[in-house]
């Protein structure tokens, strides 16, 4: 099934019941109308992350299902694929060749060696400070070769996600192939995970690397548009750097939302929400949470500093269960980009602060993405996290088919459900989004298309909203959720 812009749901395919078979079964019980597209996290074998260490891409985890699984899904919905364009897991064959055969070895090229990226085989301090980095050590790792010798490979994230040389021709070949296996599936979207890393480069941050990204990017587009397949690259940094991608055409990710709802909603000052609405492109995914947690980079200068510090702070102050050490070295968690922490417990638990939170998502431009944990408006999981001591499990619970159940009979589930079907449903979504002016605290926000209209008037001081609807010359009518 090709993309439409019906809501994507975003999740594991053992975390909607055991498997991608009960992730199906799922989905047909209990959200028919309310899902368009399945964003499927990593289903590959994999050591680590969650999938996101993958060790090869030709193969369904057999935990998880086979490819025959995968194509069901892509009858009913159509599915989002990841692609780790910057690691390869650490036990892969390529890998385990490398390090078997040293530079005999027809992978050895695949892997950044320090020694043949750095001029004198190291950075100085200078550029390593220089660097990007996404935990607070130098980003390699040192491998002990089968004849005896010590090797550094880049490292960014964990030491089971290697870093690829995107430039050497067999890692160039190495891409290609695994698109089109990929694309030869049934997927519709592509998204290319840790997309800013994947190009390094001598004396420079090594991130969103110009103009080797814009080289890179259109490599992979070529092969994508062999088989129709959209690009999403995936990227936690500056707003500016998406409208930069949104400029040349590309799909990018609306990462700023999750804090600007937050801010809104905890100070009812809806002025850089507002700004940013005006401001945003319509080939976004829009996103309030994802597998990674609350995401705090990408919303600078959009909220000044104080404010996002203070968005920060009423987080801690007004989220139901959330502490600042579920982000620490203590959880295992380092990344000091992302807040550990459910959306739905971010606002306090409060039912009517997280659906309006999501009919502010649905009207902004855009595809919306909901995460799996976030459509069941899921709490913080304490006694997960606590068992793992892995901060981000907060937000990965996993719902057994009788959890899920369970978890629909809520009230808020329902309402957030009915939404999410109206969104879907409502054809004023295909058109763009109109602001009516109105008071800092309150929303006004409109969507038309073909002569039907959809509006949604919220105050964001006492949470309380209406969604209308209406034909052309007709009046507004109410839309029960």
């Amino acid at each position: 099934m090709r993309m439409n812009r019906q809501i994507m749901l975003i999740t594991y395919a053992d975390s909607l019941g055991r498997n991608l078979r009960e992730l199906d079964g799922v989905l047909a019980e209990h959200f028919t109308g309310a899902v368009g597209g399945v964003h499927l996290l990593p289903f590959f074998p994999s050591s680590a992350d969650r999938g996101f260490a993958p060790t090869r891409y030709d193969q369904v985890d057999s935990a998880l299902g086979t490819w025959e699984d995968v194509d069901a899904l892509g009858e009913r919905y159509y599915l989002m694929f990841d692609f780790m364009i910057n690691h390869l897991s650490r036990q892969s064959e390529p890998y385990r060749d490398m390090v078997l055969r040293g530079k005999a070895s027809p992978y050895w090229s695949l892997f950044l060696h320090y020694a043949e990226f750095w001029p004198g085989g190291e950075p100085s301090a200078a550029q390593l400070e220089q660097v990007y980095k996404r935990k607070p050590r130098a980003p390699y790792l040192e491998q002990r070769m089968q004849d005896g010798s010590t090797e550094k490979l880049w490292c960014t994230f964990s030491e089971e996600q290697v870093d690829l040389d995107v430039q050497a021709p067999v890692t160039q070949a190495f891409i290609r192939d695994t698109i089109r296996a990929l694309a030869a599936r049934r997927m519709s979207v592509l998204r290319l995970d840790a997309f800013a890393y994947a190009v390094k480069k001598v004396n420079t941050n090594c991130f969103f690397v110009e103009p080797e990204i814009w080289d890179l990017l259109s490599q992979v587009q070529r092969t994508a548009d062999e088989f129709g397949v959209v690009l999403l690259p995936e990227i936690h940094e500056h707003y500016t750097i998406q409208l930069k991608l949104a400029g040349r055409g590309y799909w990018v990710y609306d990462f700023a939302l999750p804090m600007l709802v937050l801010y809104t909603l905890y100070t009812a000052d809806a002025k850089p929400l507002k700004n940013w609405l005006s401001l945003c492109p319509e080939r976004q995914f829009t996103t309030l949470d994802t597998h990674d947690g609350i995401g705090v980079v990408d919303v600078k200068d959009l909220l000044t500093d104080e404010q996002a510090e203070q968005t920060r702070e009423l987080l801690y102050q007004k989220g139901a269960n959330v502490s600042r050490v579920y982000s620490s070295e203590k959880y295992n968690n380092l990344d000091v980009y992302q807040i550990n922490c459910t959306y739905y417990s971010a606002l306090g638990d409060n039912d009517d602060a997280y659906l309006l939170a999501r009919a502010i998502q649905f009207f902004a431009p855009g595809i919306p993405q909901v995460y799996y944990v976030g459509m069941l408006a899921g709490a913080n999981d304490l006694p997960l996290v606590e068992e793992t001591r892995q901060g981000r499990d907060i937000n990965r619970h996993r719902y057994t088919a009788e959890e899920v159940a369970r978890e629909v009979r809520r009230p808020v589930v329902q309402k957030l459900r009915n939404l999410m079907r109206f969104r879907n449903e409502c054809e004023a979504f295909e058109g763009p989004l109109r602001q009516q002016p109105a008071a800092d605290h309150q929303l006004a926000l409109t969507r038309a298309h073909n002569g039907t209209e959809a509006r949604l008037l919220a105050d964001c001081t006492t949470y309380r909203f209406t969604v209308e609807t209406r034909k052309a010359g007709e009046d507004w009518q109410p839309v029960t959720l």
